[in-house]
């Protein structure tokens, strides 16, 4: 018994059932998943403002805690003097 059927597997065989199954996935995603719906001008406008509204929030919030802290450091020096100039004119330093 002869057997007359041959498989050509050679390169462009493979390459061209390869595309197909390719391009047959894909076809399968895009029908499956709807795409993502696009901002509008005035939506992406609007994004990119309130994104800078925080970023300029945490920009006076970082402010605010770092003259807090310079305050603070200031009175405590401030105190410290005050300390020490009242124990010398307490201990008879004029």
């Amino acid at each position: 018994m002869s057997d007359n059927r041959t498989e050509y597997t050679g390169p462009e065989r493979r390459s061209r059932s390869h595309d197909h199954l390719v391009e047959a996935i894909v076809e399968a995603v895009k029908s499956n998943y709807p795409q993502p719906a696009c901002l509008t001008d005035e939506e992406q406008q609007w994004v990119r403002m309130a994104i800078k509204v925080q970023a300029d929030r945490a920009a006076l919030r970082k402010a605010v805690i770092e003259k807090s802290l310079a305050g603070l450091a200031w009175a405590g020096l401030v105190g410290l003097g005050t300390l020490v100039l009242d124990g010398l004119r307490i201990h008879g330093l004029k």
